[in-house]
């Protein structure tokens, strides 16, 4: 090998240990890869940043845009609401949660797909009294399946097809179709779909919930509204969703003048029915969230901006605030505030009564609606000890919840007909998101994983090093030489297993184009069609489960599932050699 060759080998190596020892963000191991080939001239500039402007990196960052709209509007639990259901055992949820996770995986990239479900499966767990760590590590894996059935399905697919374009010739290889890589795609879901829901029962860790290690949690009181054309309207509160909610129980209900004590799950909800919830901030932030509910103060009509732009905070009272001594109502919260206090919290318990009459103390916790910048405006006051920001809005654009599933759909429709580029059509999609505010400018911006860019866009200059000093070659010969021996069926597990490996020990979308000359030159070599190879690099790449840095939806779901790597590799190897097998059989026999 040249000196080129070999500086390559060792930076390729170097980014593999990197990578698997977590020490630095994968962006930036990336980035320094790519530094190093630079200095010593293996890549022009031009070459190391032409990944950069590829239309997979750029189609990749507008589906984050397309995921946040269908998050901020409600439109994902719109959808899966009625898939989910109520389901009264451990293995009926996760056959429920299973096909709806994999369903939108195959049309929105998978990693989005993900961060959408946390919130919603976390909440439909409580509700239905279910272990979390049984449904988390399946959300992930049916994530990483549904996404291998289409080309959107995930941002690998879209350098895989992109690598193909790029080496397109007169041989004439063939780019992926919209459903090119359902062949092999659907049966490996279906495979594993059906061994996470037999083999969960018994290798699925069963860990307590964050929720749940929490010796004395804080309680909040909060009295909620049922608007009136509520969906809630006219159901029992079994129906409705507020009968089992973990952390969070209904202590009465006000209907006019009178009060319903210790309420049964057949009572009906009325219209303007005042609910009081007694729960922990988690549970609260939830129920803010919940379609048909606001909360209970005339305050919050009047509240600028709408409540659909707002941010819920916590703030503690310091002892020389002027609001100390002052009833809520008093204090002119609101007009000095621009926000509306919807529960205290004071001396590790709930404060009673009425919110305005609440009489305000030092050291009270106040939970808040307010307009964003809140926490950082007042985050130095004298008048607040703390003041913090809690994740996600107090209620979706439930309005536009049809308009985002709609853009959804027409992009799906408009990249499978062949009307536009995956590029043009996320394009589209992503900025009649913003413009018909199923999402905000800035929210837009905040959903773009920058770091998931970064490596894929450094990715494509790591393999075109590897391409042009002729290592892939030399690899080729290596690494894939001992299976020519037993044909073409040993030459695409190698490279499926090749494949998984990286994609363990790295990034998917990393893995896919450092191996991708390497089987591309094994078939040019042996003269064989490239298809069935690049589809087992597409497949390989979105099969990380036995590892949690092989994939980020592993990463996602590690921290609220309690899960170790043993946890991973327990229940993951066996999905991934499964995977393989399945896989394999599909690329050799049906392109």
């Amino acid at each position: 090998m040249t000196f080129d060759a070999i500086l390559t080998a060792v930076v390729v190596t170097g980014v593999i240990a990197a990578l698997t020892s977590r020490r630095m963000g994968a962006d930036i191991i990336f980035l320094c890869a790519i530094a190093v080939l630079l200095v010593a001239d293996v890549l022009t500039p031009s070459e190391a940043v032409a990944g950069f402007a590829n239309p997979a990196v750029i189609s990749v960052g507008l589906l984050y845009i397309v995921a946040q709209g269908l998050k901020e509007t409600g439109g994902m639990t719109t959808i899966t609401r009625r898939w989910l259901g109520r389901p009264r055992t451990m293995l009926a949820a996760q056959g429920r949660l299973l096909l709806p996770v994999a369903a939108m995986s195959a049309f929105v990239n998978n990693t989005p797909v993900v961060a959408m479900f946390l919130p919603v499966l976390s909440g439909w767990a409580k509700r239905n009294r279910l272990n979390p760590s049984r449904l988390f590590m399946p959300l992930s894996f049916a994530a990483m399946l549904g996404g291998t059935c289409t080309l959107i399905g995930t941002s690998t697919n879209l350098v895989v097809n992109e690598l193909i374009e790029s080496h397109a010739g007169p041989g004439g290889i063939r780019p992926f179709g919209m459903f090119t890589l359902a062949w092999a795609g659907v049966p490996v879901l279906v495979a594993g779909m059906i061994y996470m829901v037999v083999a969960g029962r018994r290798l699925l860790p069963t860990h307590a919930t964050p929720l749940e290690t929490v010796g004395d949690p804080r309680e909040y009181l909060v009295w909620m509204r049922i608007r009136a054309g509520s969906p809630v309207v006219g159901r029992t509160i079994e129906d409705a969703g507020l009968r089992h909610l973990s952390g969070l129980y209904l202590m009465q209900i006000e209907r006019g003048q009178e009060r319903l004590l210790a309420v049964g799950p057949t009572q009906v909800l009325h219209a303007d029915d005042r609910l009081c919830f007694v729960g922990v901030i988690e549970s609260v932030i939830e129920l803010q969230q919940m379609q048909g509910l606001e909360p209970d103060t005339d305050q919050i009509t009047k509240l600028h901006p709408p409540r659909q732009d707002r941010r819920l905070i916590e703030a503690v009272i310091s002892p020389s605030s002027s609001l100390v001594g002052k009833t809520v109502r008093a204090s002119e919260f609101r007009t000095r505030y621009s926000a509306v206090i919807i529960a205290v919290h004071r001396s590790g318990g709930r404060v009673q009564g009425k919110i305005g009459d609440i009489v305000l103390r030092p050291g009270d916790t106040l939970l808040l609606e307010a307009q964003p910048g809140f926490a950082r405006q007042h985050r130095d006051s004298a008048s607040f000890y703390l003041v913090s920001e809690l994740p996600g809005t107090p209620t979706p654009r439930w309005s536009l919840a049809w308009v985002a599933v709609g853009l959804l759909a027409g992009l799906v429709l408009v990249v499978t007909m062949g009307w536009l580029s995956i590029m043009t059509a996320s394009l589209c999609a992503a900025m009649l998101m913003v413009l018909t505010r199923c999402c905000t400018g800035t929210q837009a911006r905040e959903a773009i994983d920058w770091q998931v860019l970064i490596v894929i866009g450094t990715a494509f200059g790591l393999a075109r090093a590897m391409d042009k000093t002729g290592l892939a070659d030399t690899l080729a010969a290596a690494v894939l030489g001992w299976t020519t021996a037993y044909g073409s069926w040993a030459m695409l597990a190698g490279v499926y297993l090749i494949t998984a490996v990286f994609t363990s020990l790295m990034t998917n979308n990393a893995a896919a184009a450092l191996v991708f000359p390497i089987a591309f030159q094994t078939a040019a070599t042996h003269g064989l069609d490239f298809t069935p190879f690049a589809v087992c690099i597409a497949v390989g790449a979105s099969t990380a489960f036995a590892t949690p840095i092989g994939y980020q939806t592993n990463m996602m779901v590690m921290g609220p599932g309690g899960y170790s790597w043993g946890d991973f590799l327990r229940f993951g190897t066996p999905l991934l050699v499964l995977s393989g097998i399945v896989c394999v059989t599909a690329a050799a026999t049906l392109y």
